[in-house]
């Protein structure tokens, strides 16, 4: 048996001048996830996350409500801590970057790095507010954009035309704070000479310690050449004093990754731990370190923070995971719709674990965006938590505690099946491991399908009333809650509420290790609902309570819908692909790397009864089998589709349809109908591989 492995799991820290919403909470529910399962192979696992509570804004915000930068920061922080026990993300230690640990070591840091030579000072000139006698940062400048002239753009870039520009290249700037025409001032600031670290950084970069796509893009930062980074701010600023330099202070980019550090150390100083801090962050430290963060400011903490680290000789992450962005409906998360959702909003109508399910059935490893489809979010939560997995408890619980005392049956009725769930195991650890969510979700209800299937075959509430059939009744009752309770013990990562209360049902305590051996002859408990079906009035209730209607927005301007183009009923000549179907407005390179295309193979092909168009496809994209209705029967016979390789779309949202549930898209050139071609790949692909 190995040993536990030691491990130390950090977040992005939030920003201490609002409430979390649930963009926020897409990273610490996966981190949570991921922590809860490391947790239960018996790991030593540590969480830790902490405010980030200096800067500016902080400030400004702090005097416009007539208190003290120190006492906003304290509300907020008691506002996060309930937030997120509530949606149970369980920390170590939950701090705040305004602590005597964040001081001392920023400062002891930065006294390592400019000891040894990778500090420089120089002059820089910057906008400075005359009547507010302070320095602006970006955000806290507006004007004309310097490229299209549009007005009231921000200090660093325009909403119209998406320039990016220096503030100071602004026409007609105006201080967002008094109003006043800021002038030039030149200061001396402070700077991390990140351009010494440039080897050591593309060696570490494709080390496997970043996710393969985000090392590629920020190969970009070394050909356009690594910047000196400016870690200071002049007074007034909210924050800590740069040692030996008087009204300068640590800017964000030094004092926030410390903050992960110095929560860390908080806890280790606590009388009730005996953890070591130095294990964890001496250079050549042999423990893990992982750290969570958006892809937005993943240049950052792959960047400058292992640089920090490597000067200050102490040790780097073992990975840094990025993720994407959450939408709501397919929307960026808007106040006026009602899509820009606070985490305390969605606790006041909804269950969080609906949540933490959803999301855990879409994340992946990838850097891929998340979309909260509101009825997606409601429909699938109901199929499968209360359709599948909590509809196998509730089918015999009430039989086992009603004929039979409350006690399970000494038998296993069906042991092959048992053990193709316990068999599971190994590959859903895996998934677990490599943060493949979605997978181990997937794989876990096609289990909880079985369980079900079993279940209605066997009909234990019609065996029961035949007096010769009690202990079949028994048994196969018995045999359902063993393969609810597996289900539960690989769901509790997920589901950490409702797993405790299944452990009060079984009187069991459920765990990896546990899922091997059955309950046999065991008193359980009376069954309780676990969990209540989504309602959609709830749902719906919850985006009227998240509209800000003071906010004024424009309506989206939709471009209008090309016409379809009826050729085989006109007179006219038949039109060439381009001239009846344009090509499609330029997207970004980003965009279409969202779209995951994949080689499949078909399994199987067969009409769909009552449907004029549909055929039903089983696909095999390597290791997966997905089910896709793909409307070409009007092209193909579909035994002359059994054993082609095509390409499927295969990271499209499922789709719910008469007939079943779509889980892609097949690819397909033509207009329609009959003049309809899949497409074919070349012998040598394999089912799988991925389309670029």
């Amino acid at each position: 048996m190995t040993a536990p492995r030691k491990i130390l799991v950090t977040s992005a820290l939030p920003y201490a001048n609002g409430s979390l919403h649930l963009g926020h909470l897409m990273e610490y529910i996966q981190t949570d996830i991921w922590v809860r399962f490391q947790k239960a192979q018996g790991n030593e696992c540590y969480y830790v996350c902490a405010d980030d509570a200096h800067g500016t804004p902080i400030m400004l915000k702090a005097q416009q409500q007539g208190i003290s930068p120190e006492d906003m920061v304290a509300a907020v922080r008691e506002e996060r801590i309930t937030d997120f026990a509530d949606f149970h993300i369980e920390f170590e230690n939950y701090h705040s970057t305004h602590s005597d640990e964040n001081r001392e070591l920023s400062a002891m840091i930065y006294n390592r790095l400019n000891d040894a030579g990778y500090i420089a000072k120089r002059s820089i000139s910057q906008l400075f507010d005359p009547e507010k006698n302070m320095f602006l940062p970006d955000r806290f400048v507006t004007g004309t954009c310097p490229k299209c002239g549009s007005e009231d753009q921000n200090g660093d870039s325009c909403d119209k035309c998406g320039a990016t520009y220096s503030p100071v290249d602004l026409k007609d700037p105006k201080s967002v704070i008094s109003g006043a025409t800021p002038v030039l001032k030149d200061s001396e600031h402070y700077f991390f000479d990140l351009p010494k670290f440039e080897p050591m950084l593309k060696e570490w970069l494709h080390s496997g310690s970043i996710q393969t796509e985000m090392a590629n893009k920020l190969e970009e930062w070394f050909e356009q050449g690594l910047q000196q980074w400016d870690i200071s701010r002049d007074a007034p600023y909210f924050g800590f004093e740069i040692p030996n330099a008087p009204g300068k202070y640590f800017y964000v980019w030094l004092d926030a990754p410390i903050g992960y550090m110095a929560s860390f150390k908080n806890f280790c100083d606590k009388t009730d731990t005996a953890v070591n801090f130095d294990e964890f962050w001496n250079e050549g430290s042999e423990t893990e370190l992982y750290h969570f963060i958006g892809k937005d400011i993943i240049y950052f903490h792959s960047l400058f923070w292992p640089a920090m680290l490597e000067g200050a000789k102490l040790r780097k992450p073992t990975n840094v995971f990025a993720h994407g962005f959450v939408t709501v409906n397919g929307e960026k998360m808007s106040k006026s719709r009602g899509t820009f959702i606070k985490a305390r909003t969605y606790l006041d109508h909804l269950n969080p674990e609906y949540l933490r399910y959803y999301f855990a059935s879409k994340l992946n490893s990838g850097i891929t965006d998340l979309d909260l489809n509101l009825e997606d979010f409601s429909q699938k939560v109901n199929s499968d938590l209360i359709g599948k997995v909590v509809n196998i408890a509730s089918r015999c619980a009430g039989f086992i505690k009603k004929r039979f005392d409350g006690k399970l049956s000494e038998n296993i009725d069906n042991v092959e099946l048992l053990e193709e769930f316990q068999a599971a195991k190994p590959r859903i650890i895996e998934l677990f491991e490599q943060r493949e969510f979605a997978k181990a979700i997937r794989e876990i209800m096609a289990l909880a399908d079985l369980a079900n299937k079993y279940i209605d075959e066997k009909a234990p509430w019609v065996s029961v009333k035949d007096e010769n059939l009690q202990q079949q009744t028994h048994d196969v009752c018995s045999m359902g809650i063993n393969l609810f309770r597996v289900l539960m013990a690989y769901l509790k990562p997920v589901l950490p509420a409702m797993a405790k209360e299944v452990e009060a049902f079984l009187n069991d305590t459920l765990s990896f290790d546990s899922i091997d051996k059955p309950l046999v002859n065991h008193e359980i408990n009376k069954f309780k609902a676990l969990m209540q079906r989504v309602e959609m009035d709830k749902v719906e209730k919850m985006v009227e309570d998240s509209k800000e209607n003071l906010v004024a927005t424009k309506p989206a301007v939709s471009k209008p819908k090309k016409a379809k183009v009826e050729s085989d009923t006109t007179n006219e000549a038949p039109k060439a692909p381009l001239e009846a179907d344009p090509i499609a407005d330029e997207i970004e390179f980003d965009d279409f790397a969202k779209v995951d295309m994949r080689i499949a193979k078909i399994v199987s092909a067969e009409h769909v009864e009552g449907a004029e168009k549909l055929l039903k496809f089983q696909l095999d994209i390597g290791g997966e089998t997905r089910q896709i209705f793909s409307g070409i029967k009007a092209a193909y016979s579909p035994e002359d589709l059994v054993g082609k390789l095509t390409v499927v779309v295969v990271n499209l949202k499922p789709r719910k349809m008469r007939f079943g549930m779509s889980e892609g898209m097949i690819l397909a050139a033509g207009p329609g109908g009959k003049n309809l071609w899949i497409l074919e790949p070349h012998d040598g692909a394999q089912p799988g591989m991925r389309v670029m």
